[in-house]
């Protein structure tokens, strides 16, 4: 049988139904229901015989029902009106498919007593199985439906295949390709993980030059590479693959596949048949997570902060489209993954809701049907350009390329953070391999408006560690563009860093309290997030707890409060990042950095809260001072040696005293004159156990919340938020 194609008049602005057997006005929506057709035709081998299209299941039990397409085993179970074997849902472009959307196919399915049902548009198709012995709005997500020619036990087989299924499958897979090249080749865990790296990132780069029809042959098969002449022709791949990523530097020039061609072609042969074009970004993302965590547990499993936490802290900043989002410590790249996923979400929400107005907006019109249909055409296509993330300058592709940043010292874990963004969906561009303290490329200070991170714990920056020109180099082509794009703040960024050449990187930080002395990586990594910040500028950032309430760190507390508003410090169980290697306990800290008004007002309430206390003691100092001085003058004139030490002592002691007190005093009247509320929360529950296994989960809405709890921590808090308005209580008047 020939394939199915589809039939399009575009004089008229109609598309031809192969099931209806009649002409219908082209909209948008009928255009992705008339191509998912050729799916379940063409791929899933269904005959147009066994499918009826928006059929009204009115009288079936709900009123007013009508399904995109209902399929039945076969074309005797049709005429015979038995029950359906799957329902299609079909759904807007731009959505990203939610809760209510499977309830619809759900309710559709039961309905009709169908065991599969199909949620679909042109960015997902997700495939869902009725679970009859479940209340209506119990929903499991399965791998695939049935071809039409599966068996009795395929049909099972499918049923019991839940998506989590597909995730393990493809970590397995990584897994024993980790396993061929370590025992293969005698390689380290982590020599094995770079070469599994360097073969992942060329099956993307195949895969996305079919997708863009610049290759008509995959090239990533075993059959292809065979048909090659050359000594490793995986390695010619990889050598392509590096050339068209050249900008990012991904990996170095005169990097290879250090395989030999049979390794090589067994792994090929492993990945060929898994096509990631078509897999979800979620799932290959998770399997990704998996396959890393399974292979580094124990020695570099602390760079990844557990996905519960991630997304707690990501939904705490609130990303929008535009903000630009930088991780100076990303590690995995799970803080950019989760942004660029939520601020994806809601571009996309907000395209099909000004699609959906305008379609509300034309329905009084008197118009005809084609007229409209155009019209809506003409809007769907306006509105898919401005988010089609391949066109420079698009929604999607700003928030792509010019919205995410990160950095990580470790050049495995920048490659890895760029391969998990790849596995997500893109915005790998921004991320590099570098020193998270030094400025590079993008990252700068006064830059972002949001920062996220888990910087290292435990370690020191030494006085020893000093910035070397190898640190501070950019090639010339990344230079120019970013010229191109910053100008003169990049050119003074630059420049900040090229002045401490050779000197000690602290000497860059106001904190250490003296470049001679070594000062904690996470000490210093606070000042760093909040240099980058832009005024007004919000941040997230995982602490080990004693900087939250160590006496010898209270600096570092007065230094912070110097510059932002601390809006939330959520305390984490021991046990949060067990499963990574890490004993200590953390806690959350979120701030919102000044902006150049409130700096202002906050610097003239300090100085008049420190002259008001020193104008408080200052008579009483100038008297003890005298008293005392006068007493020294005696006693030296009297040649009393001995009393005249201990009278110096006590002047002293006393000055110290008096500025201690000042010092104190003068903050205690500042806090009271800069008032304003810090939601804090103590959680026992956030999702993972001590050996990394999934739990109950206080802190965002979710499907394991602990029964009878009120409300989540992110609930509580964005109840805080609303009460206080971001109120501030500050005395105006006390600051003029």
């Amino acid at each position: 049988m020939s394939n199915l194609e589809i039939k399009r008049d575009k004089l008229k602005g109609k598309i031809w139904s192969h099931i209806r057997k009649k002409w219908l006005v082209e909209t948008p929506e009928e255009s992705v229901r008339q191509k998912y057709l050729l799916i379940l035709v063409n791929d899933y081998n269904f005959s147009i015989d066994q499918i009826a299209e928006e059929l009204d299941l009115t009288g079936r039990g709900s009123a007013g029902a009508r399904a995109d397409f209902v399929i039945w085993r076969t074309v005797q179970d049709k005429v015979s009106d038995n029950a359906p074997f799957i329902i299609v849902e079909c759904k807007s472009d731009n959505i990203t498919i939610k809760p209510q959307d499977y309830s619809q196919g759900e309710n559709y399915a039961r309905i009709c007593d169908a065991p599969f049902f199909v949620t679909h548009n042109s960015r997902e198709t997700k495939y869902w199985r009725v679970k009859k012995d479940k209340v209506p709005g119990y929903t499991e997500e399965i791998e695939n439906i049935p071809h039409v020619d599966a068996t009795d036990d395929q049909v099972k087989e499918l049923l019991s295949k839940l998506r989590v299924f597909k995730e393990k499958e493809f970590a397995d897979l990584l897994h024993q390709c980790h396993n061929i090249i370590r025992n293969r080749e005698k390689k380290d865990p982590a020599a094995a993980f770079d070469e599994i790296a360097k073969v992942l990132f060329v099956k993307v780069y195949v895969e996305r030059q079919l997708l863009t029809r610049r290759s008509k042959e995959n090239l990533f098969t075993v059959d292809v590479l065979n048909r090659q002449i050359a000594n490793n022709p995986l390695d010619n791949l990889f050598q392509e693959t590096k050339r068209a990523f050249s900008t990012d530097k991904i990996f170095e020039d005169d990097e290879r596949i250090n395989l030999k061609p049979a390794t090589g072609e067994e792994i090929v042969r492993k990945l060929e048949k898994y096509n990631l074009s078509d897999t979800s970004e979620d799932i290959k993302g998770v399997a990704f997570e998996r396959f890393l965590g399974r292979t580094f547990r124990g020695e570099i499993g602390q760079f990844f902060t557990p996905r519960t936490i991630v997304e707690f802290m990501v939904h705490m900043v609130d990303p929008k489209e535009d903000d630009i989002v930088c991780d100076p410590a990303s590690g995995s790249g799970g803080f950019l993954i989760r942004v660029f996923e939520i601020v994806r979400e809601k571009i996309l929400a907000d395209a099909d809701m000004e699609y959906n107005e305008f379609k509300a907006s034309i329905e009084n019109e008197q118009l005809s049907d084609e007229k409209k249909a155009k019209k809506l055409q003409d809007k769907y296509n306006e509105i898919q350009d401005k988010i089609d993330q391949r066109r420079e300058g698009s929604r999607l592709w700003k928030l792509s390329n010019r919205c995410i940043f990160g950095t990580d010292a470790n050049d495995r874990m920048a490659r890895t953070s760029k391969m998990n963004m790849i596995m997500h969906g893109d915005g790998h561009g921004g991320v590099h391999h570098h020193d998270g303290f030094l400025n590079v490329n993008g990252i700068f200070e006064g830059r972002f408006d949001i920062i996220l991170t888990n910087p290292p714990f435990g370690a020191n920056v030494e006085s020893t560690d000093k910035v070397l020109e190898v640190d501070i180099n950019v090639n010339p082509e990344s230079e120019r563009r970013y010229l191109s794009e910053y100008g003169e703040l990049y050119i003074q960024s630059q420049a900040r860093v090229r002045a401490a050449l050779n000197k000690p990187i602290a000497s860059l930080f106001d904190l250490p309290k003296n470049e001679k002395s070594k000062i904690k990586t996470e000490i210093l990594f606070i000042e760093r997030c909040l240099d980058l910040l832009k005024p007004g500028g919000r941040m997230g950032i995982v602490l080990p707890e004693g900087v939250f309430n160590n006496p010898s760190l209270a600096y570092v507390r007065e230094f912070t409060e110097n510059r932002a508003f601390i809006r939330a410090i959520v305390s984490l169980p021991p046990e949060t990042f067990m499963s990574s290697g890490a004993s200590v306990k953390c806690s959350l800290l979120f701030l919102k950095k000044f902006t150049e008004e409130e700096e202002e007002l906050y610097n003239e309430i300090n100085k008049n809260a420190k002259l008001e206390i020193e104008n408080l003691y200052a008579k009483e100092i100038i008297a003890v001072k005298n008293r005392l001085e006068t007493r020294m003058k005696q006693l030296k004139d009297s040649g009393d040696t001995e009393e005249r030490k201990a009278v110096i002592k006590e002047l002293k002691e006393y000055l110290k005293t008096m500025e201690e007190r000042k010092l104190n005093e003068s903050r205690q009247l500042l806090k009271d004159r800069f008032d304003y509320p810090i939601f804090m929360y103590e959680a026992d529950k956030v999702g993972i156990n001590a050996t990394g296994e999934e739990d109950l989960n206080e802190l965002y809405p979710n499907v394991n919340q602990p029964q009878f709890l009120e409300k989540t921590c992110l609930e509580w808090y964005r109840q805080f938020q609303n009460s206080q308005d971001s109120a501030i209580n500050i005395d105006t008047e006390e600051a003029e």
